[in-house]
């Protein structure tokens, strides 16, 4: 029991130390911090409000939200108690029989701040009410009223704008946990997965890839997170994809690749963070999103490839199986994609290493699948 908790508590600290390393979490965000940000800079927040409001947390919009309201109703109340104490209302100024009050019934701040509210909420009690014998009051709840619909209108068009903040729609397409490495159509390709969980297509899709490593140039100059080009595709091409149903994207490993060098011996001594993107527009809001998600070198299964996940039942029906969409099953693989072009049959073995003094067989066994 204490080896289990122990090893539990390795895993979890591993996997905390993985994750502040990478710069793109898996569920897309950026885990990087800006420092020595100038005053003046950060002034330009405040220039952009409408996008700094769209950014914020639901809960600073909700505190926002209700100090707005309360405290436009307590300026205006306090206004208001001031026309009364001037025209001489309140009940302790001991206003005469005949006197015409501004406002009926505002005798004290509270009934002031109630009257405020009544008017720019526009309830309308009928309880207090303006008179026409004050015009500075007059003007006054034509300004309250004009205040209070700008109040209004800013409130309703930043919460519908953020309801339908396309992020959310990005909630909806996922990538696999895992990228595998495997032949496919007489090349070796890095693959991944991804899937749609609506069944609204996302229109004019596109998905590219960058790799993200420290690199060190002729000069000597170490270039941080230095950016390389990683192309992805699908059999029918890399652009506008039919994205109805889960895709396995891939990408060759030729030459020209970045990943050309890597071996499955080296794989994990890396030091790289493979980034992709999917750029689409939903058929149903025609709002663009992008989603992200990120692959380090221990999340790529070298000999390994995705199980199927479409189908057709008896009826003629296409089936997807999200059960199928994070496994994946061994298949032989070259070591190095060296080795694969120049037709070397060195295959990365399923247990232990090869002892050259045996002779080679072929043996029919089941594939096992495994969980990503």
């Amino acid at each position: 029991m204490t080896r289990s908790l122990h090893q539990f508590i390795r895993d979890y600290l591993a996997k905390r130390r993985i994750c502040k390393n990478r710069l793109v979490t898996k569920d897309g965000h950026c885990n990087i911090e800006y420092g020595n940000v100038r005053y003046s800079s950060r002034f330009a927040y405040m220039l952009d409000l409408w996008t700094t409001f769209v950014e914020i947390r639901w809960r600073f919009i909700i505190l926002f939200f209700v100090a707005s309201f309360t405290l436009s109703w307590f300026i205006f109340g306090l206004i208001w108690y001031w026309i009364a104490h001037d025209n001489g209302d309140l009940w302790w100024q001991n206003p005469p029989s005949d006197h015409k009050p501004c406002i009926y019934n505002v005798f004290g701040l509270t009934t002031a701040f109630l009257y405020s509210l009544e008017t720019q909420m526009t309830i309308g009690y009928g309880l207090r009410v303006l008179s026409p014998f004050c015009p500075g009051a007059v003007a006054l709840i034509i300004i309250q009223t004009i205040i209070g619909l700008l109040i209004n209108c800013f409130w309703c068009g930043l919460i519908m704008a953020k309801i339908a903040l396309p992020k959310k729609r990005a909630k909806t397409i996922t990538f696999s946990k895992m990228a595998v490495i495997c032949p496919k159509n007489g090349a070796l390709c890095l693959q991944i997965r991804v899937a749609n969980l609506r069944k609204t297509l996302m229109i004019g899709s596109q998905i590219y890839g960058k790799l993200l490593r420290t690199t060190i140039t002729p000069e000597g100059e170490t270039i941080i997170l230095d950016q390389v080009n990683v192309d992805f595709m699908v059999d029918a091409g890399k652009d506008n994809l039919f994205f109805i149903c889960p895709l396995t994207l891939y990408h060759v490993i030729d030459k020209t690749s970045p990943f050309f060098k890597l071996a499955v011996d080296t794989l994990l001594q890396q030091e790289f963070e493979l980034v992709v993107f999917l750029d689409a527009t939903d058929e149903s809001t025609s709002s663009s999103c992008q989603v992200r998600s990120s692959y380090i070198p221990q999340e790529i299964k070298w000999g390994h490839r995705f199980l199927p996940i479409i189908s057709r039942n008896k009826e003629g029906k296409y089936r997807v199986d999200f059960s199928n969409f994070a496994r994946v099953e061994p298949v032989p693989t070259a070591h190095c994609a060296h080795c694969f072009y120049n037709g070397q049959s060195h295959h990365y073995p399923k247990n232990g290493i090869d002892n050259q003094g045996f002779e080679v067989i072929e043996i029919n066994e089941q594939v096992t699948a495994t969980e990503m």
